[in-house]
């Protein structure tokens, strides 16, 4: 329950800013920051295995590309977002930018996630790239693409 309410916080935030009309810098920093508040809603989730959020995150038509370059379609990421034996315990971004190109938006940045895997412990640092498409009001992701870097 804690975790449905951490998301649908994050829902609520987005939702208070204002939706972009073409042309202005000022509501295109709105939607970046739209996007960039979705990404963390997207941690959030994938924290807690909440896959009715990771669901409305994500188009149906994803491509993932995860850091070990393994490739997934949205049902795919669902069923391992889901794996019992992976517990990220913490997923945060960090140095992370949006830009808006009409009705799509790019989001870089880096990531670290620590947890458990298989009960062993494990510490992850990548940069990610990630393509959002505006899709009526809201945005999902369409395509998203990590890379492991040094801790």
């Amino acid at each position: 329950m804690k975790a449905a309410t951490a998301v649908l916080a994050l829902f609520v935030l987005w939702a208070a800013v204002p939706s972009a009309k073409s042309g202005s810098a000022a509501n295109a920093n709105a939607e970046e920051i739209r996007v960039l508040l979705l990404e963390a809603a997207w941690n959030q989730a994938e924290e807690k295995k909440d896959a009715h959020a990771l669901n409305l995150l994500l188009a149906d038509t994803l491509s993932y590309i995860d850091y070990d370059g393994t490739l997934m379609d949205k049902s795919q990421f669902l069923v391992s977002a889901k794996d019992r034996w992976l517990e990220p315990s913490q997923i945060t971004n960090e140095s992370t930018t949006a830009h808006i190109y009409g009705q799509s938006a790019v989001v870089t940045g880096v990531y670290r996630e620590t947890g458990t895997n298989h009960g062993k412990r494990y510490e992850r640092r990548g940069r990610f790239t990630d393509t959002w498409i505006k899709v009526g009001n809201s945005w999902q992701c369409v395509a998203s693409q990590s890379t492991l870097i040094a801790p």
